[in-house]
């Protein structure tokens, strides 16, 4: 399962419409899309890598030398992803060819590895989630002359093409590693999985702006789930006006009220520890926390990256650069977030395991992150 006798193909043609910016460099976990999934490359063995794009501007050149992959141009203006496809095949001396969309940022090339074992047909296309995977896919060189001729009747949508030629479908699991940034809103969700990707623990944060708003619930139904799930979750609660969890009385409340700046209290199974400290903040009392596989945080507004905001209506919802997604029960007027029901904990637990970066093998039943998920229309 070698990639040695493959080219690879990466499409990135750069209108990035939905968007709003070109996000060939918009970044995800401190590097730009485009550069990631070229440094991912670099460090598999294809027989050779061509950057397929719709101008030759001097940054792609830049990264394309970098990483030692060939520049090429579309043939044809303005026509999608399917021109890349057709340029990139015209110009592959192997048989086969892998295709990928620049825009992937947890994308895995293994993943593809077991499929080069199916290569007796024209096209193999992987179905993930139930969504097909036409820019994650291999495709044969003869094929070129097929989508030239495609894309001069007019035709821009690969899939169509597809269902012309012999291909075969290939399902795989492992969703997040196909989640593609197409959105501001999937830029959030995208950045809050890098962040954790970067720390020992995961950890979210869940917010509302006021008391009564359901946090508590809210983190006690997913802990519950995760759980059940042999998932090891810790709590954090922030609490502004102070607690002391002792019984005056006590030993251990005796130890502090004599001015001892740490006590700790162990039995056979539990223990607890109070200590004094100045400018507490979530971050260093969450990496005490041992033997847990995710951490939450509850808090009326402070928060760290990535962080779930819940709201009923009441208040002003909380949607700063923090946010990764809304679940609440009156949406409002947002292109760059996404809203989700408040009380619809299955899709919340699939937001949550994703924000963790959590890798999860296994097969979806119907729920994608950018457009399945049954997001609230405003």
């Amino acid at each position: 399962m070698d990639f040695k006798n493959i080219s690879l193909l990466i499409i990135a043609g750069g209108k990035s419409s939905r968007l709003g910016t070109d996000k060939r460099f918009v970044e995800v976990g401190g590097i730009g899309l485009l550069e990631n999934i070229l440094r991912k490359a670099s460090v598999e063995n294809f027989a050779k890598i061509f950057l397929c794009v719709e101008e030759n501007l001097p940054e792609l050149k830049i990264l394309s030398e970098k990483f030692g992959a060939k520049l090429l141009v579309d043939e044809v203006k303005n026509s999608g992803p399917m021109a890349g496809l057709a340029t990139g095949l015209a110009n592959i001396k192997t048989d086969w060819t892998l295709a990928v969309s620049a825009d992937i940022p947890f994308f895995d090339f293994k993943m593809l590895r077991p499929l080069t074992e199916k290569f007796s047909t024209q096209a193999i296309i992987p179905i993930v989630g139930g969504k097909f995977q036409p820019l994650a896919a291999f495709y044969r060189r003869e094929l070129a002359e097929i989508f030239s001729r495609e894309l001069s009747s007019g035709q821009r949508k690969i899939f169509a093409v597809i269902k012309k030629i012999p291909h075969e479908f290939a399902e795989l699991s492992c969703e997040e590693i196909f989640f593609n940034v197409n959105t501001r809103a999937d830029l959030r969700l995208a950045r809050g999985r890098a962040e954790n990707l970067s720390r020992t623990t995961p950890i979210i944060s869940i917010v509302a702006p006021q008391s009564g708003t359901g946090k508590t619930t809210f983190i006690e139904k997913l802990v519950k789930i995760l759980a059940a799930q042999k998932i090891s979750v810790g709590v954090i609660k922030s609490d502004a006006h102070g607690f002391n969890l002792d019984v005056e009385g006590k030993d251990s409340y005796k130890f502090q009220t004599a001015g001892a700046k740490s006590v700790a209290v162990i039995s056979p199974n539990d223990y607890f520890m109070i200590e004094r400290v100045e400018n507490q903040n979530f971050l260093s009392v969450a990496n005490k926390m041992s033997g847990v596989d995710l951490i939450f945080i509850e808090s009326r507004t402070k928060n760290i990256f990535p962080t779930i905001s819940l709201w009923r209506g009441r208040g002003e919802v909380i949607k700063n650069e923090k946010i990764a997604a809304i679940f609440t029960s009156k949406p409002e007027k947002l292109d760059d977030i996404y809203q989700l029901d408040i009380n619809d904990i299955e899709s919340a637990e699939k937001i949550c395991k994703f924000l963790a970066g959590f890798t999860q093998c296994y097969k979806f039943s119907k729920h994608n992150f950018r457009t399945e998920l049954p997001v609230l229309k405003n």
